[in-house]
């Protein structure tokens, strides 16, 4: 008979004393929220980055078992799940928590760390207006002017030291990288028409996704589940100044947001101008990459090309009959678009090495993101 608290017996494995941790590290971290999908990604992140020691993860639901009882990727760690009510202290708290969680106990969440990063939407927006308007109001707007926005391709000046961070919307995330270069380079004004089509995996929803995520209902399928209205057009609007027609849609795979946005921009565009745009926002981003009508099957950026990597590609089209730019861009969204983004946020707030923890480059052939 297995002894029903080891972790054999949840679906763990046995390992040496120290469980594979990085005793070594210069960080302690904790993941509150880390039997979700995007808790389990900050877990693999952090427990192979070479400066952060994971001490803590907690879970209501999984409370006293194994992380890899929850995430099988993980059963060489040697980690419980703890009540979130019993904080450790630790250098850096990462929160995945739905959103409204966040900010009722982000007081908590700062006595126990000295850096917080929330990947929920609690403090992605800068005033209390935008919560009455997006979401349902905020508890403690008094926050909100403080929180960095986590994405550091269009906020890393602001990055270093913070200790309030705010990890972006996935579409969001998608969005802006695809639109920022033309706005760096002057091709974009802010009020010209754009038209905004998101296609989302089935991860967005989370590992409590509901019927509309369960396999049966999801395979197959291209459905719009945001026509108008998406919350994340708020971030595009913040961020680039633009007011977007914007449409999400739900589609058969799992990991991965494709935004395809079309432009209508007031003067043409030459290909070398949109080449020089995206080069000159990007040249510089170790996460950035522009795939723009090349040779072989991926020619276009595609989430399945960046699934489980920190990478966003970005890439273009003209369409000069209609005086349309078509721009695209892939994510993954529980990467790039949430946990490697918090991450990479993370290791510039603390002047580590910006790319730590963060180099898998992806593999290929792959099944479905």
């Amino acid at each position: 008979m297995s002894d029903e608290s080891s972790p054999e017996a949840d679906g763990g494995t046995a390992t040496d004393a120290d469980g594979g941790r990085n005793t070594d590290a210069d960080y302690t971290a904790a993941v509150v929220g880390g039997s979700g999908f995007t808790g389990g990604e900050l877990l693999r992140l952090l427990y192979g980055h070479p400066e952060f020691e994971v001490v803590q993860a907690t879970s209501r639901s999984k409370e006293r078992k194994t992380v890899g009882h929850v995430h099988p990727n993980l059963r060489e760690m040697d980690l419980r799940f703890t009540s979130p009510e019993e904080l450790e202290s630790v250098d850096v708290l990462f929160a995945a928590t739905p959103h409204g969680v966040s900010m009722e106990h982000v007081d908590q969440f700062r006595d126990a760390a000295d850096t917080v990063v929330d990947l929920s939407a609690d403090f992605r927006l800068e005033s209390e207006e935008q919560y009455d308007e997006w979401y349902d109001g905020h508890v403690c707007p008094e926050y909100l002017e403080e929180a960095e926005y986590a994405l550091p391709e269009i906020n890393r000046e602001n990055l270093p030291g913070a200790d309030l961070i705010a990890s972006g919307g996935c579409n969001a995330t998608a969005t802006i990288l695809g639109l920022k270069p033309l706005f760096d380079a002057g091709i974009l004004a802010g009020d010209e028409q754009v038209v905004v089509d998101v296609k989302v995996g089935s991860s967005e929803g989370g590992a409590g996704g509901g019927d509309a995520s369960s396999h049966p209902e999801r395979s197959g399928i291209v459905r719009p589940y945001a026509p108008t209205g998406h919350r994340h057009e708020a971030e595009i609007e913040q961020f680039l100044g633009l007011s977007v027609s914007f449409t999400v849609h739900a589609v058969d795979m799992i990991r991965g947001a494709s935004a395809t946005c079309h432009v209508f921009p007031e003067e043409p565009v030459s290909k070398g101008d949109l080449w020089g745009a995206y080069r000159d926002s990007y040249a510089d981003e170790p996460f950035m990459r522009t795939v723009a009508g090349g040779g072989g099957v991926y020619r276009y950026p595609e989430p399945k090309a960046v699934a489980g990597t920190n990478y966003g590609e970005v890439g273009f089209e003209i369409d000069p009959g209609n005086r349309r730019l078509v721009v695209f861009s892939a994510i993954d969204n529980m990467m790039k678009g949430s946990a490697g983004q918090a991450v990479h946020a993370a290791n510039v707030a603390l002047g580590i090495e910006e790319t730590a923890g963060l180099e898998f480059a992806g593999l290929h052939p792959v099944g479905a993101p």
